[in-house]
């Protein structure tokens, strides 16, 4: 029951990332690292309520090994921080091919930990929904790798590495209490506040890139980060690394939907991929959901 709970919240996760072009669209000329030193203050909240509710103190966040700090803030921290200097970097397109190389390296790195078996069909399905990932990503445009921008494409593999290190890790951290993602959002509202204050200038939001901030910490850039971990210690890791594509998908669909964006045969092509690895990747589950079905 466990387990399947795990997958369901994972799911939850990757439909709150899928809202994250949105509402970076809405946020307007936000800085990135003042946007996520927002976003992440917003996760911290979330975090506090949390203990609250489970009325624990705010001194259990010193119960928290220093192990689980480091893995979580290098996670959470280093990915975006990755992330934000490889487009910075390089060309967007080839930097965001390379960063959805993460759930790809999740389902592998997978096969390392003790008790998971890396099957066929998650080596398959994971490499349609990669492939699928790559359309989204390329549209109709052009894709060229140049040796100029090295430094931009190995700080988006960093990124990459660094979100599927974590993810692994994190499920072998299934002692570490899931209110320890709190502890992880203070320490990186502030690193990003700090990296604000050194590579940007500070902009005064309009009402409109506020309230776009802040949708981001209670989803996809905050909140997203809880039910990941908890995801992530009771659910299928493998599983969760195939779907894990279905993001950058939803999140190209809702564009479409509000107009941002236009559907292509692209991104078309990038639906039947994506929606086919994903649903090859999970053919252990298939079976278990045809044969309930089946006996209502």
């Amino acid at each position: 029951m466990q387990h399947t709970k795990g997958n369901i919240l994972g799911l939850l996760t990757i439909f709150l990332w899928s809202t994250l072009a949105l509402f970076t669209v809405y946020s307007g000329n936000i800085p990135p690292f003042e946007l996520l030193s927002i976003s992440f203050f917003i996760a911290s909240l979330i975090g506090v309520l949390m203990l609250k509710k489970q009325k624990r103190s705010f001194a259990s966040l010193k119960t928290v090994p220093l192990k689980a700090y480091i893995i979580g803030v290098s996670g959470l921290f280093g990915y975006h921080f990755f992330y934000f200097l490889a487009i910075k970097n390089a060309p967007a397109v080839e930097a965001n091919l390379l960063n959805y190389l993460w759930p790809l390296l999740i389902v592998l790195f997978s096969a390392l930990l003790p008790n998971e078996k890396l099957k066929w069909f998650h080596i398959v399905g994971t490499i349609l929904a990669l492939i699928g990932a790559f359309l989204l990503v390329l549209k109709d445009g052009s894709l060229e790798f140049d040796s100029k921008y090295t430094l931009g494409y190995l700080f988006a593999l960093a990124a990459a590495l660094i979100w599927s290190s974590y993810s692994v890790i994190s499920k072998t951290l299934t002692h570490v209490p899931t209110f320890a993602v709190t502890g992880f959002c203070i320490i990186t509202a502030i690193l990003s506040f700090i990296a604000h204050l050194i590579f940007e200038h500070t902009i005064t939001p309009s009402i409109t890139e506020l309230l776009a901030a802040i949708m981001l910490g209670l989803g996809p850039v905050g909140g997203a980060f809880y039910l990941w971990d908890f995801a992530l210690k009771n659910g299928d890791i493998k599983i969760l690394g195939s779907l894990a594509y279905l993001a950058p998908l939803l999140s190209t669909l809702i564009l479409v939907l509000v107009g941002v964006s236009q559907m292509t045969t692209s991104i078309a092509l990038a639906c039947l991929f994506i929606v086919l690895g994903s649903i090859i990747s999970s053919k252990q589950y298939l079976k278990m959901i045809i044969n309930l079905i089946f006996k209502f």
